[in-house]
């Protein structure tokens, strides 16, 4: 579960050694410095804590302030945790870069969906309607919701309108097509959560652990 934090960039496209144009996501990841390492014996759990982004001190709390000196870090504005096998030989003041994805031939990545406002149950659900003609009262509506005497109530999780998106998302087995050392930069294809400038989590893939 070795992963970055890193920032979604943008859309771009490169040529494989074949001469194939490959559509990708450059995603600048890193580098991320080690803040704390979580282990069983104090916190129950192996992890360890990356920062990433420079912070100015004055707009973070003194916790979070003193919380970076201990690990010798400088202030920063993001903190996430990863799992890892190399929790137990981590120390805090390391710093992760892309160079933990070379030879890695998929990752996944998690990030906050582009949110898509107020959708109503045919657009969001995939609802067919009511019929559109002979008198039909009951067009784009999501029709009858209710249950009879006993249990009386709407079934909790009932698909209803509702705003769309804007949900954390991992979208897992993306092929990692590239990795720029010298910039921070990962080139991942296919559909990355997020705008661009959103924050992301890219890990190596779960389930998938081809070499590239």
């Amino acid at each position: 579960m070795q992963g970055l934090i890193g920032k979604k960039i943008g859309m771009t496209q490169i040529w494989d050694k074949d001469g194939i144009r490959v559509p990708v996501t450059v995603i600048e990841a890193g580098p991320c410095p080690v803040v704390q390492v979580k282990t069983v014996e104090r916190d129950g759990y192996e992890a360890v804590q990356l920062g990433w982004g420079p912070q100015k001190e004055s707009r973070l709390s003194k916790a979070e302030v003193g919380h970076a000196k201990k690990a010798g870090v400088a202030p920063v504005r993001v903190l996430r945790e990863f799992k890892a096998p190399e929790a137990a030989t981590a120390k805090p003041g390391d710093v992760w870069t892309v160079a933990l994805f070379e030879g890695v031939g998929f990752v996944d990545v998690v990030g906050t969906s582009v949110g898509k406002g107020f959708m109503g149950v045919m657009r969001r659900h995939g609802f067919a309607g009511g019929p559109m003609t002979h008198g039909g009262h009951v067009k784009r509506r999501p029709g009858s919701i209710g249950m009879r005497q006993s249990p009386g109530s709407v079934e909790k999780g009932h698909p209803m309108p509702g705003d769309t998106g804007a949900r954390r998302t991992t979208v897992q087995n993306l092929k990692l097509v590239g990795v720029r050392a010298d910039k921070n930069l990962l080139l991942v294809k296919g559909a990355v959560p997020g705008s661009n400038g959103s924050l992301v989590l890219v890990r190596k893939a779960l389930k998938k652990e081809v070499k590239a």
